[in-house]
């Protein structure tokens, strides 16, 4: 178990994860050729719509060893479009590598990867990538993660050379150093000169080592209290004393106990610095037994694993990718899933390899592997090895939890948390060719759907159009496409629209009655609602229900359900445009009930109220805002801001980064359809953006009127 290491690969766009996941492969012996993203012929990047545009969409996972260490590594995107990718991959590793641009230091999407890592708290190493490059700079590479990710960088390694110089690395720890000469332009960087650096080499540098190793030394005795100890007994006079053996495992005890981060440097592409990061995962990084998950001794041996990715293949059906924590698996057995509390029979296990897999004969805890035949389970699903085990270990959480009487449902809940998917932002209608295609269109996006959770696929209950909800614009063109190759349908895609939200303006209050007569019963029910709209913090989409004291007393407990559910389903769709309602606070002023009177019209009773409510109270649209980060050069500057002003954009600020500027901005979602074919015609090219979902905010009276206008096809 502790030869086993689960990591994963995080970063920016093009930072270069996929080709210093390609070198790791190659100097382990997995792969024969070296593979370039340019090219199209990586390992991870096996789909075809990855390797027309050079960009990873799904993680993809591979095993290797290295140095009698086993690590399962998984690829992860970069574009914000794919956040649940790297959240539901980053739910089951024990370590991650952080991948950064020399030149560029820490950016937009960085800062997204290193809080979802956060969360997970994820121990993490930083690798500073591209250090070949025009402009690469390791100081200023590591003095953006001090200041943006505000965590303590640890120099384990000084760069020889830089840009287009950049030939090798000095090892601070050992004080060794590393050259790569290349032989010949095809040089693949295998062959390497290691050797003790001396003072006679490089005085200058063997000076900037010593100071290094001396800081480096005195950052862990700050963090690490064992080392502190180690430090001043022994070697108090002369740190260079100090063996490399105890810094290192000095620096795996803060690395694991996130108090610091190591940072290592090379370039990928140029095949240099790759294996010392390899020596430095297995050195540094957790092995699964590292990790405590508080879940474990409720199953003591029995089998617990998590369902994080389903893949579909033509010939095999859904390959789920399964992370084992306890016990293990083998293949043609049962296994019980809770989220969907099913027995299902597995019939293989295969050690993925990207979009090969090697069958095997079972599977111990910690690894993570794809099984076949698994027909229910979904992302974030937790399997167990029958209905049986998953009671006991219930039974056990709720001894530990101080003999509270808890139904078993709430302890299941406790076991594997599943993975959070966010509300998706971009939404547009999709069309068969003709309605013979539209059974096997549903099945597509069914199964698209399985794989990838933060699509979302709904009716339009009015016009009966099927609707595609997803993260982005490069995200729904994706499944598009997806659907075009992978399942032969050529589909028509409607205009993208925006997810706008309504909420009201003033307080209202209104009566309804309902009086009918069924068959010989006779309903009657007389409601009064009063709505407010709610000032808090956070947006909640879920309206709060109150009720006045003299109906509380009265109201019997079966019919508040009614009521509730009359409530939130005239609040799914607003008075206006029919979009959600959110932020608002209703009461129940009075309610009086017909002895006869079923739920149904308890429930459409308090629905028509509340819509003539919502109406009386005035709605006011609200539109998603987005956090855009837009990197030009100072030429192209001032076109970029001129055309911000046009798209209703408010600039928050603006950064200097080396010779580029970042300008932090908020702009409306609605205004950025097309923005990266226009931002790059303005600035010939060269600028960079990244949008995120920031809040919704009120629509002004004018832009409300011409809104509705538009929506009800007068313009």
């Amino acid at each position: 178990l502790c030869r086993i290491r689960n990591i994963g690969i995080m970063a920016h766009i093009d930072a270069g994860k996929t080709t210093t996941t390609e070198r790791m492969l190659y100097y382990s012996g997995y792969i024969r050729t070296l593979g370039d993203v340019d090219d199209g012929d990586t390992v991870t990047d096996f789909m075809v719509q990855e390797r027309e545009r050079g960009i990873t969409i799904q993680s993809a996972a591979v095993t290797f060893d290295w140095k009698d260490y086993r690590i399962n590594l998984i690829d992860t995107p970069g574009h914000v479009d794919f956040t649940v990718e790297v959240e539901r991959c980053l739910r089951v590793l024990d370590g991650a590598v952080a991948v950064f641009d020399a030149s560029a230091g820490v950016e937009a999407q960085t800062l997204t990867v290193w809080r979802q890592a956060d969360k997970h708290q994820i121990p993490r190493i930083c690798f500073l990538n591209k250090m070949d490059k025009n402009r690469a700079s390791f100081t200023y590479a590591v003095e953006s993660i001090k200041q943006k990710l505000k965590t303590k960088p640890l120099l384990l390694q000084l760069p020889i050379g830089e840009a287009k110089t950049f030939r090798g690395l000095v090892d601070i720890v050992t004080k060794e150093q590393i050259i790569w000469k290349p032989t010949s332009d095809l040089d693949d960087g295998k062959n390497f000169e290691q050797k003790v650096l001396l003072e006679a080499d490089d005085p200058n540098l063997f000076q900037e080592v010593q100071d290094a190793r001396n800081t480096l030394i005195e950052q862990i005795a700050d963090l690490d209290d064992e080392f502190a100890e180690l430090v001043l007994g022994d070697y108090s006079e002369n740190f260079d004393l100090i063996p490399a053996d105890k810094l290192q495992s000095a620096i795996r005890r803060v690395t694991l106990a996130q108090k610091a981060v190591p940072v290592v440097c090379g370039s990928a592409l140029k095949n240099k610095g790759v294996q010392p990061l390899l020596d430095a995962i297995t050195m540094y990084l957790p092995a699964p037994n590292e990790r405590s998950y508080e879940f474990l001794q409720w199953y003591k041996d029995d089998l617990c694993a998590l369902a994080f990715k389903v893949l579909h293949d033509k010939c095999r059906g859904p390959l789920v990718f399964v992370r084992v924590y306890s016990g293990s698996l083998k293949p043609q057995s049962a296994v019980y899933n809770i989220n969907k509390s099913c027995t299902e029979r597995m019939s293989r296990l295969l050690l993925p390899f990207a979009d090969q897999q090697i069958e095997i004969p079972s599977l111990m805890p910690g690894n993570i592997a794809v099984t076949v035949g698994l027909k229910q389970s979904a992302t974030g699903d937790t399997i167990v090895s029958s209905k049986a085990s998953a009671v006991a270990a219930a039974r056990r959480a709720g001894r530990d939890a101080g003999g509270e009487k808890r139904s078993t449902s709430d302890v299941d809940s406790l076991l594997l948390a599943g993975v959070e998917i966010p509300d998706p932002v971009f939404f547009c209608t999709i069309e068969p060719p003709s309605v013979a295609k539209q059974q096997d269109l549903d099945n597509a996006l069914s199964c698209l759907q399985r794989e990838d959770p933060s699509l979302k696929v709904k009716l339009d209950p009015d016009t009966g159009q099927t609707i595609l909800c997803g993260m982005g614009e490069l995200h729904i063109d994706i499944i598009h496409d997806r659907i075009k190759r992978e399942y032969g349908i050529e589909t028509y895609l409607g205009p993208l629209q925006i997810a706008y939200r309504e909420t009201i303006l003033h307080a209202a209050q209104t009566t309804d009655t309902l009086d009918k007569t069924v068959g010989d019963k006779r309903h009657f029910v007389t409601a009064e609602l009063e709505v407010r709209p709610r000032l808090g913090e956070r947006a909640m989409t879920k309206p709060v229900v109150e009720y006045a004291a003299s109906v509380i007393e009265v109201l019997p407990k079966e019919l508040q359900g009614a009521i509730e559910n009359g409530i939130t389903n005239s609040c799914i769709q607003g008075p206006l445009l029919g979009f959600p309602v959110q932020d608002i606070d209703v009461t129940v002023q009075s309610l009086t009930v017909h002895p006869d009177t079923s739920h149904t019209m308890i429930s459409a009773c308090v629905s028509r109220c509340m819509q003539k409510a919502l109406k009386k109270a005035g709605i006011q649209i609200l539109e998603p805002l987005m956090n855009l980060e837009i990197t030009v050069s100072e030429d192209h500057l001032s076109a970029a801001l001129a055309d911000l002003a046009q798209r209703r954009g408010s600039v928050q600020e603006i950064q200097t980064r080396q010779d580029n500027k970042v300008v932090v901005a908020v702009v409306p979602l609605a205004e950025t359809m097309g923005y990266s074919t226009v931002l790059r015609s303005l600035t010939s090219g060269s600028a960079t953006f990244t949008l995120e979902l920031a809040s919704y905010q009120a629509l002004n009276s004018q832009e409300q009127s011409a809104l509705l206008q538009r929506r009800m096809g007068l313009v």
